[in-house]
């Protein structure tokens, strides 16, 4: 075993390797691939390993693609104390230690292999109830490595793809490479998955379905056309393509017949509408919003979510709860009357005051903005600004949608520091392994904005516009449904990505200079003699905002592997806000 695959799959392949493999004996104690997996069970056990890789990352949120993608993006800013460096570095792009991201590139490769491991042997396995069953967790399988992929390409551009289980030390791909088997698995993931939705006796709750993958293939495609400016994709095979009307024809289908549906109330999207909750958040007090999650209930617009659990642990289910909610939260020790119904967490991804100002501008009767974010200001006029007295990058605005809620205790004695503490009878309370509620990565009213960019028509953008009683538009413009993107999908992971594919990442970054902030609780602006030059001039350094392969990778690869551009010099070093 090569010392890449060491780092990148050791922890899975324990899972398969027998430790008496010298011995003429059949191995009765330990499962490996000679007896592992063969039946039903076995089949279940494996798929929930890949899904298990999602939960693993939430134990490091921090590492990860989704919580970087979010505080790179123009509407965050890093956050969290003076010593929260890994934060400002991953908003300004820059490096804050060599393997700053080696967790999460580690994580995610173990993710790939127990998928490879299944896409070679859940075919063999005996018990399904027919071939859809069969075929629909082969798909999941398929659909996880092309998500984690997605992550990791979007992330490095460069890594090695890995598509056996055999141990390589493999090179970096091409892009065009790893983007066409990201696109070649969602492709099977579709072709191979039933027309079942989650919750039938196919597809589990919480797994995805067929249109879930037609839903990644649309995200996936726009990004690679896009920011590489192609047309279409080859696949693996060097002669089959993946065209814009092939993807398009995949999200009408998704639109028409995936049974996924609008939330009705926008507001009902977001945890502060919960039952325990929203009869004393003065925002939502006498509105009648009902949280779609109430008591674990299914929302109908989420088409795949990490999912967690209150049996989350400082030991080894410490990714059982939403470490992403834990980590936005309000920073500060002061008590929670003052920013309820927003808890407490590290203080990442303070909203930048240039998306308010923007929004307003742009839509100034559009709900979805105060329901998106909290003007402190307003709304918690008691907040204590420049949370345990260290504060960096603090604004004015805190984002809703990521936040963990607090509640009121019904006897009047104070507030539990999640509500989740009280609508699901915690017997242990501790605010940082109490966030449960989904974190959710694709919701369908991405799928309607990504119908109307395809077929550069309005219909998808009118829907979500009618949802929060917005006017129609008469005629599709790129502005219109960058616009809508924005408003619309705001915190929710996908801003960054939009920036760079559509190729204004510069500009839009550009307005972050210079915005006014708070550090230690006193003004201040959004701007630091150690930012490497600043968000633009860092975004042109790493050929479009590519993060560092960890040195640890390279090393452990005998030089195979290469650093990605405007990384290892001084100007990408981080040393600190001040």
């Amino acid at each position: 075993m090569k010392k890449l695959i060491y780092l990148a799959v050791a922890a899975a392949t324990m899972l398969f390797i027998s430790c008496e493999d010298f011995l003429d004996t059949e191995n009765l104690t330990k499962k490996d691939t000679s007896n592992y997996p063969q039946t039903l069970t076995d089949a279940q056990q494996v798929v929930a390993g890949i899904y298990n890789n999602l939960n693993v990352v939430c134990a490091n949120p921090q590492y990860s693609f989704l919580y970087v993608a979010e505080l790179a993006s123009d509407d965050r800013l890093g956050g969290g104390g003076e010593n929260d460096k890994l934060m400002q570095a991953e908003d300004l792009m820059m490096n804050y230690s060599s393997n700053m991201l080696e967790q999460f590139w580690k994580d995610r490769y173990v993710g790939i292999f127990r998928a490879n491991t299944a896409i070679e042997t859940l075919g063999n396995c005996s018990g399904y109830s027919g071939d859809d069953q069969k075929n629909q967790m082969i798909g999941e399988a398929y659909f996880l490595r092309a998500y984690y992929y997605y992550e990791l390409a979007s992330f490095f551009e460069k890594v090695p793809l890995i598509i056996t289980s055999d141990p390589q030390n493999k090179p970096q791909a091409t892009p065009d490479e790893m983007w066409g088997q990201i696109i070649s698995d969602l492709k099977s993931a579709i072709d191979l998955m039933p027309n079942k939705k989650f919750g039938s006796n196919w597809v589990e709750a919480g797994h995805v379905d067929k249109w879930t993958a037609e839903a990644m293939m649309g995200r996936a495609f726009l990004f690679y056309t896009g920011f590489y400016q192609k047309s279409e994709v080859t696949l693996p095979d060097g002669t089959s393509k993946v065209t814009k009307d092939d993807v398009s024809k995949w999200i009408d289908d998704c639109v028409s017949n995936s049974g996924y549906s609008l939330v009705p109330d926008f507001h009902n999207l977001w945890a502060y509408t919960n039952r325990c909750t929203k009869d004393d958040y003065s925002y939502t007090k006498g509105k009648n919003f009902k949280w779609v999650e109430d008591d674990n209930a299914v929302n109908p617009e989420s088409m795949f979510a990490i999912k967690f659990s209150k049996f989350a642990s400082w030991s080894t289910t410490i990714g059982y709860s939403n470490g992403y909610a834990l980590h936005m939260g309000i920073r500060g020790a002061q008590a929670l009357d003052k920013t309820f119904p927003f808890g407490q967490g590290w203080g990442a991804g303070p909203v930048a005051p240039n998306l308010w100002k923007d929004w307003t501008a742009a839509e100034p009767n559009d709900m979805r903005r105060e329901a998106s974010i909290c003007n402190i200001p307003n709304e918690l006029p008691n907040y204590v600004k420049g949370g345990w007295a260290d504060f960096v990058q603090e604004t004015d605005y805190y984002a809703k949608k990521t936040a963990p809620i607090s509640s009121k205790k019904s006897d009047g004695s104070g507030y539990w520091e999640t509500f989740e503490q009280d609508m699901y009878d915690y017997t242990t309370v501790n605010f940082q392994l109490s966030n449960i509620h989904d974190l959710v990565l694709i919701r369908f009213a991405d799928v309607l904005l990504m119908q109307s960019e395809l077929e550069q028509n309005v219909a998808g953008i009118n829907k979500v516009r009618a949802r929060v009683n917005l006017p129609a538009i008469g005629g599709y413009s790129d502005e219109v449904l960058r616009n809508e993107r924005r408003w619309e999908l705001c915190f929710e992971g996908v801003r960054w990505n939009d920036i760079r594919r559509w190729h204004i990442a510069e500009q839009v970054l550009a307005e972050q200079n210079d915005q006014p902030t708070y550090f230690k609780g006193q003004l201040d602006k959004n701007a630091t003699t150690h930012n490497g030059g600043g968000y633009v001039a860092r975004y042109k350094a790493t050929d479009g905002g590519f993060f560092p392969i960890p040195e640890n990778q390279i090393s452990l690869s005998n030089g195979i592997l290469k650093q990605n551009s405007g990384w290892g010099t001084n100007d990408a070093e981080y040393s600190g806000w001040k």
